[in-house]
């Protein structure tokens, strides 16, 4: 019996990735510009920003237009080689 693949997905697309951090001031903001590098175009209505119940952990939450999963690798990469970030789902 074989293992179910993943899904292909095809580009481009919308595309939502969640960027979970310690929370600051700027964590937010860091986050729109390393994902507007990637992805130009976020609008304020792409973006969803959550704090953990006791205000130690931010979530950005961001709609962007994949174009590619080389795209998709070095944003993700970039996010967590920044040593802010915690998880990129």
């Amino acid at each position: 019996m074989s293992e179910p693949k993943a899904p292909k997905i095809e580009f481009p697309c919308d595309y939502v990735i969640k960027v979970i951090g310690n929370s600051a001031p700027d964590f937010s903001e860091f986050v729109v510009e390393v994902v507007e590098q990637h992805a130009p175009g976020i609008t304020e209505a792409d973006i969803s920003i959550t704090e953990s119940s006791k205000g130690r952990f931010s979530s950005v939450q961001l709609k962007i237009v994949a174009t590619g999963e080389a795209q998709l690798k070095a944003l993700f990469e970039e996010l967590k080689a920044s040593g802010r970030v915690h998880m990129v789902l």
